[in-house]
């Protein structure tokens, strides 16, 4: 079952910026701020010096409203029209799967769907419409 749908906002390098204008602007509450400094070490994709600070996901909630933002992946390009994406949170593996295989349908994969260390189903598509979804698998308990 889904169990959220949330805004995501992709920014050029100066998430951290960003997070403290939307804390000031919109009075966000941040809930957490993880960098690509603080990912786990992988020898295919080294983290560069300029790559640590840059934030990799920062939740905030303004009112009973959720928030997400990151950075653009380091070494990627960045477009305009595609610093906004929809996260969407699905209870289960299974179900993420699913709701990936139906979106994809005349679409484009950008990242499978796979496990990643913050979740056990997280992948990335735009959809025949053109818009950009994040399917994202809460850790299962």
């Amino acid at each position: 079952m889904v169990t959220g749908i949330v805004p995501y906002l992709v920014t050029n390098g100066n998430g951290q910026e960003a997070v403290k204008f939307y804390q000031h602007s919109l009075g966000a509450e941040l809930l957490s701020l993880s960098t690509f400094g603080d990912m786990p070490e992988d020898p295919n994709h080294p983290t560069t010096p300029e790559m640590k600070n840059l934030v990799m996901n920062a939740q905030m909630k303004i009112g009973d409203a959720l928030l997400m933002l990151s950075d653009n992946m380091p070494g990627q390009p960045y477009q305009l029209g595609s610093h906004v994406t929809v996260a969407l949170m699905v209870s289960s593996t299974e179900k993420a799967k699913e709701i990936f295989e139906k979106l994809q349908e005349g679409g484009e994969v950008t990242m499978p769907l796979q496990e990643t260390f913050w979740s056990p189903a997280y992948g990335q598509l735009t959809d025949k419409f053109g818009v950009a979804w994040q399917v994202s698998t809460d850790p299962e308990k």
